[in-house]
């Protein structure tokens, strides 16, 4: 991360399980990989624009744009937010709908108390996001599971210099597999961060989804207002694969009513249509 001299992105991972022959995408990139020498420094400016007011609160349905929308909100789910301000936490960001302002930095950024695996901008989270992982994490450490914050925040500038090093090493059509564009990057709401067991066992690998830690998440997360971004074959949607460590924060309502009625992505959720692909 640019705040710490280090690297901020993701090796790219190689086979999704293996011998499944699919090459894993990646929305997440830590903090101790180096895609390229041009991905290491990030620029020196981080962009600080912010957005300052709270979109109106609108329906899923309203806020919905595919011809074919999947399954609706429960109705359990009361409380509706915004789909598209950053500061909204039912914002969906993915290779269709980029953050707008594109160079948004959430206002309230700070640290959670949990066990880090990095520093710098990585470690932090928006205020909302970071209550309930101190009350997640403490829950699973209490069940004997370890669990460490390997990848939190990342701004825009990071993202710049992230993807372009892989540009640069692997040409775009790579880079497009391998990592979010700049302002397509869900780590840049604050609302989302990236899991590991504390001693780097599978870190940011598929063989981390045996991990006791991602077992746990993935049973337990959603009571604490969390989703796994990016289920198990689901890639087909939300434009990336598996990526068990990935949690992304909408609430406790929704995220149980997704987990009560078998809804596996956002993007279903709230009937938006799939993004495999940039458009």
């Amino acid at each position: 991360m640019s705040s710490t001299g280090q690297p901020s992105r993701r090796a790219f991972t190689g086979l999704l399980t293996a011998g499944a022959g699919l090459i894993a995408l990646s929305a997440c990139t830590p903090e101790t990989s180096t895609p390229s020498p041009a991905a290491v420094d990030a620029p020196s400016g981080t962009p600080s624009a912010t957005a300052t007011t709270q979109a109106p609160e609108v329906t899923p349905a309203a806020a919905a744009t595919s011809t074919q929308p999947g399954p609706s909100p429960s109705s359990a789910a009361a409380t509706q937010y915004s789909l598209t301000d950053p500061t909204s936490p039912w914002v969906v960001v993915n290779k269709h709908r980029p953050l707008n302002p594109q160079i948004y930095v959430p206002a309230d950024l700070v640290q959670p108390a949990v066990r880090l695996a990095v520093s710098g901008e990585a470690s932090l989270l928006n205020s909302t996001t970071a209550a309930a992982a101190e009350k997640m994490f403490g829950a699973a450490a209490a069940e004997g599971v370890i669990m460490a914050l390997a990848s939190g925040y990342r701004s825009y500038s990071t993202q710049v210099a992230t993807y372009n090093g892989y540009v640069a090493g692997s040409g775009q059509a790579a880079a497009d597999r391998a990592s979010a564009r700049p302002g397509f990057s869900e780590h840049q709401t604050g609302w989302s961060f990236d899991i590991s067991d504390g001693g780097g066992a599978c870190s940011f690998q598929p063989c981390f989804a045996e991990q006791p830690a991602a077992v746990w998440a993935k049973a337990n997360a959603h009571k604490f207002g969390f989703v796994v971004r990016y289920p198990w074959m689901f890639h087909e949607i939300t434009g990336y694969f598996y990526e068990s460590w990935h949690l992304r924060y909408i609430g406790v309502e929704a995220a149980m009513a997704m987990a009560t009625g078998g809804i596996a992505t956002l993007e279903e959720y709230f009937g938006l249509e799939a993004a495999p692909d940039y458009l």
